[in-house]
């Protein structure tokens, strides 16, 4: 009777895995399928995987011939990468010491750092734009356009420490207090013994942070005012507002964005999974 039991709840996990895993390809088959369509075939109803006039690469053509894509993935990584790395760093730092080191009032920031996460960024938007205007970054044309990009994430982030912190935890302050026995400073007890540690859940952290920042949109509309600072993001819309209804060159565009996060994950996969599995686990 249990197996029976056991047979019809794997029977239902299967069929819900594999209608969830269909509401996520069949919307990604159909631009894929459309960004190689003619732009008749596109518009053709009823709607159908490949057209009647074959494969076309015109929306591709299209894309590219719009001459903005290098300088918007160049734009797109100085927005991302490096703030990124940084943000890594100074957060899994900040973690350590609210999970490892006991100073004064330690819960109270924690509950302070966590209580600004309840604090909606859109109301922030404003305060925020008069603040950069008031130091120059947001002058028309000018390289500080990024720096209300950048700047902000070089302090960390609060669902990061959270993450990490948690994750830290897992560890045996064993070996904290045996890297303390051989002499290693608070420092040294971070880069020596739980950076090593932590490699999974930084990764999987810095790839979820790295994809906020690849796909932020609201950000660089506000602080980018000129088609040279644009980012991918910011491109493609300027591109789908130049090209109208040709349905084939946007859904082409958005491959092409995408395409490097695809890349980037399936390089990091394991190290992704293995990141979230064991957050707060024992090592």
């Amino acid at each position: 009777m249990k197996s029976h039991k056991r047979i019809g709840a794997m029977t239902l996990d299967y069929v819900l895995l594999v209608l969830f895993s269909l509401m996520v390809i069949l919307p990604f088959s159909i631009i894929l399928c459309t960004s190689f369509k003619t732009k008749l075939d596109a518009m053709t109803v009823p709607f159908t995987m490949i057209g009647k006039h074959g494969f076309s690469l015109q929306g591709y053509r299209a894309f590219f011939d719009y001459g903005l894509l290098l300088s918007g993935f160049m734009n797109t990584m100085i927005t991302s990468l490096a703030p990124t790395f940084v943000c890594l760093l100074v957060s899994a730092m900040a973690a350590f010491a609210y999970a490892k080191i006991n100073f004064p009032f330690r819960n109270a920031f924690f509950a302070i750092l966590i209580f600004t996460m309840m604090i909606p960024g859109t109301i922030l938007l404003v305060p925020h734009y008069m603040l950069y205007n008031a130091f120059g970054w947001t002058n028309i044309g000018s390289f500080a356009n990024f720096f209300p990009l950048i700047v902000p994430q070089l302090f960390g982030g609060v669902s990061i420490i959270f993450f990490l912190r948690q994750f830290i935890f897992g560890i045996p302050d064993s070996l904290v207090e045996a890297g303390k026995l051989d002499g290693l400073s608070w420092p040294g007890t971070f880069f020596r013994i739980i950076m090593p540690l932590i490699v999974p859940a930084l990764l999987a952290q810095g790839l979820l942070h790295f994809i906020g920042q690849y796909n932020a949109y609201l950000g660089p509309m506000l602080y980018l005012k000129t088609d040279n600072f644009y980012t991918l993001q910011l491109i493609v819309a300027t591109f789908k507002d130049s090209i109208g209804k040709n349905y084939p060159a946007q859904m082409a565009s958005c491959l092409i964005i995408i395409l490097p996060i695809l890349v980037l994950y399936l390089v990091f996969q394991r190290y992704f999974v293995e990141g979230i599995a064991t957050s707060g686990m024992k090592l």
